[in-house]
């Protein structure tokens, strides 16, 4: 299976690096207009925990690469939208702001997280503008298929949103990345595979996805929930045969974003083993390097 970081490799002539930015967007699913609270798992800072304070765009963008550039001589980047629903708001506010990260020549790609139901025709409208002057990459939040666990975690859509709101980016040419949790309580293993096996049989599959062990954070709803009452969480091994499982499933056009998360330390009650990121990295790729040795 292609990842990211060797596409981008291959398309820019070097590795590209992210830029954790905020667009002060909030989120429907904790303003009241779909819910309050946001999503169970998902702390009051939103999914981005390491993006910057809401400064000037252009203050933004230079203290992230103040921060990257000073561990190597990097060059280009991404624009990377990730708290919270950065397609909610204004639209006009929005594309002023989008449209001042594409037009910096050290900007090679806008990346945006968000919601499927948060995508009207005005928005959509903005984003293919947008993407005729640098790639626009949608990510969207989908984290299990099955609608009862989803509304368990407080999502606020069915899953049938998630596959149109697929359709309508593709046939507006924009590249779309799915977000998958494994391990969210009441999920069987085969569960989880599923919701891969969903996503690899969209026509067409997403162009990239990122899957993450379920973080139980403090503040957030499932926290308090573990706190009263711990539930099963994956160990390390099955989530890593877990990964390699949905790397076999999924099409080769489908590009791997992460197979692992950041989590913030101040707040993570559990599972401890996913501070180790270094660790958890190579026991996935120990399992991957052996899945390729056998094709």
């Amino acid at each position: 299976m292609r990842r990211l970081s060797d596409v981008l490799k291959a398309e820019y002539g070097e590795k590209v690096y992210k830029l954790a930015l905020s667009s002060g967007c909030t989120c429907p699913n904790r303003d009241g207009k779909i819910a309050y609270g946001g999503c169970a798992f998902c702390s009051a800072e939103g999914s981005g925990d390491f993006a910057a304070p809401l400064l000037p765009l252009d203050e933004q963008i230079e203290e992230a690469k103040k921060l990257i550039q000073s561990k190597t001589n990097a060059g280009k980047f991404i624009a990377y939208f990730q708290s919270f629903t950065n397609t909610y708001g204004d639209p006009k506010r929005l594309e002023k702001l989008y449209l001042e990260a594409v037009s910096r020549d050290d900007i090679v790609i806008l990346s945006l997280g968000t919601r499927p139901d948060c995508l009207e025709p005005e928005i959509m409208n903005m984003l293919i503008r947008l993407n005729r002057i640098k790639p626009v990459w949608v990510e969207m939040g989908l984290q299990t298929i099955r609608d009862d666990i989803a509304a368990q975690m407080n999502r606020g859509y069915r899953t049938e949103i998630f596959t149109k709101a697929h359709r309508r980016l593709k046939d507006a040419g924009i590249t779309t990345i799915a977000h998958v949790i494994f391990g969210l309580p009441g999920e069987s293993k085969e569960d989880m595979l599923g919701t891969i096996r969903y996503l690899a049989a969209l026509d067409p599959p997403p162009d990239g996805i990122k899957i993450q062990m379920l973080h139980v954070l403090k503040g957030t709803a499932l926290g308090e929930r573990y706190e009263r009452d711990p539930f099963p969480l994956l160990t390390l091994e099955e989530y890593a045969d877990l990964v390699v499982q949905a790397c076999d499933i999924l099409p080769e056009q489908t590009v791997l974003h992460r197979f692992t998360g950041d989590p913030p330390w101040r707040l993570l009650i559990a599972p401890l083993w996913s501070r180790d990121k270094k660790r958890v990295l190579n026991t996935i790729n120990q399992r991957l390097s052996y899945l390729d040795s056998l094709k």
